[in-house]
């Protein structure tokens, strides 16, 4: 068979490039540390590679997720840490003001730094995170959750924010919380609470269990001393508001009734017309309270589960009570004497439960920011293995990919030489 000139020089310049195209292939693997530059290089590693480096796009979005709900949950937990406090002095000054050696004007002075609290506590309330977002007004984070209002009976503060909770998903199994609305810290109460008593003066008369802000009639001078205490937590009547009403017997001596109002608003009476001895400690429906005094006929003593629709959770509610108390002149009559002990007795009890709702609370982002560090832990676990997956994939054995570019070196030298002695090769050379 005849080989023409044209049919060596094809020969040899397809063998140099192929040569050189394979030493290019690995000089770039080598400059880019990757065994796969090109999907074509392995199709099969190259699509899997496609998926992990997706499943670790996704990892690291999580992980920036929660370095937003870590962010939110701490700003928020030191904030509650603040009301905590604020909360306690607040107790602190109640029991200071219950003292019978303070005079008005000392009593007012207590008033004084009470409304400093309760002014902190709204502050406190409408909190932001630094970026402009309120921490505790749900997914309506763009405005104050807690706005002034006025009017006789009411707490001086409202709650505009979202009923809801702010969630935010921190992993592709983990739907958290990251801000808990302020209606549930600050007007709320843990489940596990116990009874709240209630007895005011009021000249209104007599207003249903069913108004949550309603006074009741209380003229006498009964106050309750000790309680309302759990006795009896399997009592059919448990858990059910309760209403106290005073009255006389034939001969004119004090008695008392104590009816539970069922959900429907009827009331079941209890006892009837039991008589009444100050100091006794008397029991029904599961509790026990401690009364002391002399009632009026007539008057009237409510005692409510502290979660119960019907009693006061506004921890904002308690305080202005507790303010517009210790700023009335008190005449030093019996009477007074023990509307004011009723009302402080009151509103101390229902700050231990606003304290206890806002330590609860407290310690839930507490476990929250727990749970994310150890979803982070796991996430860090989970993308050191995409990583070591990738590696295997598409990086580059380095000793294995030097060996190869001196061996296509070698291959592409051998290549240019051949054809350098080709090309020369000539009849004439003969003659």
């Amino acid at each position: 068979m005849r080989i023409s000139t044209v049919t060596m020089f094809d020969q040899s310049v397809s063998s140099m490039n192929r040569q050189q195209g394979d030493f290019l292939k690995v000089g770039q693997q080598i400059a880019s540390g990757r065994r796969v530059v090109n999907p074509s290089d392995d199709p099969q590693a190259s699509s899997r590679a496609v998926g992990v480096s997706q499943a670790k796009a996704v990892t690291q979005q999580f992980a920036d997720a929660r370095v937003s709900a870590r962010n939110s949950l701490a700003q928020a937990e030191s904030v509650l840490n603040s009301a905590g406090d604020a909360i306690t002095s607040a107790k602190t000054l109640l029991v200071q003001a219950s003292s019978d050696t303070l005079s008005d004007v000392d009593r007012q002075s207590v008033a004084s730094e009470l409304r400093g609290i309760y002014e902190t506590l709204i502050g406190q309330a409408n909190a932001t995170d630094g970026n402009g977002r309120y921490l505790f007004g749900g997914y309506q984070d763009d405005s104050p959750p807690f706005a002034r209002t006025s009017g006789e009976g009411a707490s001086g503060v409202e709650y505009v924010g979202d009923d809801s909770t702010r969630e935010q998903r921190i992993d592709a199994s983990r739907l958290m919380q990251v801000a808990d609305n302020g209606k549930t810290i600050f007007q709320g109460v843990p489940s596990g609470a116990g009874y709240v008593a209630r007895a005011e003066q009021a000249s209104a008369g007599d207003i249903s269990i069913g108004t949550q802000q309603g006074y009741v009639r209380n003229e006498g001078s009964v106050a309750f001393t000790s309680g309302p205490s759990r006795v009896d937590p399997e009592d059919a009547h448990f858990g059910k508001p309760f209403e106290l009403e005073f009255g006389t017997d034939g001969d004119g001596d004090p008695v008392f009734s104590v009816s539970a109002i069922e959900e429907d608003g009827t009331r079941t009476a209890i006892i009837t017309d039991e008589a009444y001895q100050s100091g006794k400690t008397v029991s029904f429906g599961g509790v026990s309270i401690t009364l002391e005094g002399t009632p009026v006929d007539g008057d009237q003593l409510q005692l409510r589960p502290a979660n119960h629709e019907s009693a006061n959770q506004d921890v904002f509610k308690s305080l202005k009570d507790a303010i517009d108390l210790l700023e009335l002149d008190q005449e030093g009559t019996d009477e007074n004497r023990a509307h004011f002990r009723n009302t402080i007795n009151t509103v101390m009890r229902e700050l231990d439960n606003n304290l206890d709702n806002v330590l609860t609370v407290r310690a839930s982002m507490g476990a929250r920011l727990n749970e994310l560090d150890v979803v982070d832990a796991v996430s860090s676990n989970r993308m050191t293995n995409y990583e070591q997956t990738l590696s295997d994939l598409v990086d580059l054995d380095y000793n294995e990919a030097i060996s190869e570019y001196s061996l296509r070196q070698v291959g592409l030298q051998a290549a240019q030489k051949a054809f350098v002695d080709v090309k020369g090769l000539s009849l004439f050379n003969f003659l």
